[in-house]
């Protein structure tokens, strides 16, 4: 009879390499602006499903978007700026 613990031991052997970089933790947390304001425009965007947007829904709204444009701007200005060759 095959006890779990042998199974256990072969499937975590491998767990060290399946965690996340360095350079993808700070990926991560270049990313993470932009990752917030999507966050922000779903939540706003939830909020209009089961109603009549109001005035203020739709503001919400597109304030939102303009938040999530404005995050994924500055993303790709500061990955821009890191690359040799690019930008003005």
């Amino acid at each position: 009879m095959n006890h779990i613990v042998t199974v256990q031991d072969a499937v975590t052997a491998f767990a060290d390499f399946m965690e996340p970089t360095n350079a993808e933790l700070d990926a991560i947390e270049r990313e993470m602006p932009v990752i917030l304001a999507d966050v922000d425009l779903l939540d706003a965007q939830i909020i209009t499903l089961d109603r009549v947007p109001s005035e203020l829904d739709e503001r919400r709204v597109r304030r939102a978007r303009r938040k999530v444009l404005a995050a994924r701007r500055t993303l790709a200005n500061t990955s821009a700026a890191g690359v040799a060759g690019v930008g003005a």
